[in-house]
């Protein structure tokens, strides 16, 4: 439901600990990424049991956020916060004594209950704190140093499996959760102003996310976001089998390459953060979508062409990564911006419809797997399409609210 009116808004917390929020998904999917072929092994399984770790932790991921929105709404933010670390904080002890392969992915399911508190909450918060254009350059802002995880944890997580073993890496995750717990706790005032007493009754619930996915503007923002995403999960979920098993890249070395890919990311974010006022949010979103289709189209078109190398996979993904960087957050901020009362429903929808999408990409590139390129590719490929497709069908029509 779009507001007429703007409420009041709370200070804005550090910036440091907002992207610290938004940490919480890609340190727990890509720090173990180069442990994948390797957990492989130990378990006795294959890469699409393997692959579930990913797309089952997204699956979790997507439906916590429809509570963890609502209840926001109606609690707050930070009780939530807190309750959603704890929950993570003992997952991760769960996936650090995992058994077997069954046992990791009901560990991760856990896992991603407690760690969507992070990243939605803190689109929350942001809207709770910042105007809308301001709320997009804080967002690309806080896009911009966030890069550093996905860059960072392959690396650690690299080194973490070749000198201590994979479960080195849930062992800093428990860490992590720690650490975050006493951040929130010390640093965090709660920044919803004005809890929606109405926020949990069912017909208030079922009238927000009907109006939601009644509302084209949001819909077109939230698909594009989605499908943009969804190529980013689907190089994810395959890049470890494609360059360390297929290129055979050594496991403490795929950070390297997946650094590579991240900072295109990073520039994307940094462009989205300078260039956001000039272009205005809706040019950046088209200029982005029509990067990544390119840039989507160079990848399958090298795999076909039976030109698959480190620099033929990185670079055309380089391309996307930075597509994105400057989608996510300008999206993010026109999907959210006019439900300021139901900033924490509309920021779980959204994240539910995004993380889903991406769940079912990411299972098909498991699923497809072949031993080639190929299967990624395609998927990568067919996301960035769909995803300037949508924007032009749907998102970028002028009628955003």
């Amino acid at each position: 439901m779009a507001e007429a009116l703007d409420p009041p808004r709370a200070p804005p917390p550090p910036l440091g600990l907002l992207i610290a929020l938004a940490a919480f998904g890609p340190m727990s999917i890509d720090l173990y990424l180069p442990s994948l072929p390797r957990m492989m092994q130990v378990f006795g399984t294959d890469v699409s049991h393997v692959q579930l770790t990913l797309s089952v932790y997204l699956a979790g991921f997507a439906l916590a956020q429809l509570v963890y929105g609502p209840l926001s709404d109606r609690y707050g933010r930070r009780p939530l916060l807190l309750a959603g670390i704890v929950i993570y904080g003992l997952a991760s002890v769960l996936c650090f004594c995992a058994v077997s392969v069954q046992m990791l992915i009901l560990a991760r399911f856990l896992q991603a209950l407690g760690a969507c508190a992070g990243p939605v909450l803190a689109r929350a918060i942001v809207r709770d704190s910042f105007a809308r254009d301001q709320a997009a350059r804080v967002m690309a802002s806080m896009a911009s140093v966030m890069a550093l995880a996905p860059a960072v944890a392959p690396m650690v997580g690299g080194h973490l499996l070749v000198l201590f073993g994979w479960r080195a890496n849930f062992a800093l995750l428990i860490g992590f959760s720690l650490v975050m717990l006493l951040l929130i706790g010390l640093a965090l005032r709660e920044t919803n102003l004005h809890p929606n007493p109405h926020a949990l009754h069912l017909s208030t619930l079922v009238r927000n996310y009907f109006s939601l996915l009644g509302n084209r503007s949001f819909m077109g923002y939230c698909l594009t976001i989605s499908f943009t995403f969804s190529a980013m999960f689907a190089f994810i979920s395959g890049a470890s089998f494609v360059i360390i098993g297929l290129l055979r890249v050594a496991p403490e070395h795929f950070g390297y390459c997946f650094l590579g890919v991240v900072a295109g990311f990073m520039a994307g974010s940094i462009i989205a953060a300078r260039l956001g006022h000039r272009l205005g949010l809706e040019g950046m979103v088209a200029a982005g979508a029509l990067i990544g289709l390119a840039a989507g189209l160079a990848l399958l078109g090298l795999v076909l062409a039976g030109r698959v190398s480190v620099v033929s996979v990185v670079l055309p993904m380089a391309g996307i990564f930075l597509a994105a960087g400057i989608v996510l957050p300008n999206c993010t901020a026109l999907a959210i911006a006019p439900h300021a009362r139901i900033a924490g429903s509309a920021s779980a929808l959204l994240g539910f419809i995004q993380m889903s999408v991406a769940s079912l990409m990411g299972g098909l590139v498991g699923r497809l797997d072949n031993g080639t390129a190929l299967p990624m590719a395609a998927m990568v490929a067919g996301c960035v399409a769909l995803s300037a497709l949508v924007r032009w069908r749907l998102a970028g029509d002028g009628r955003a609210g």
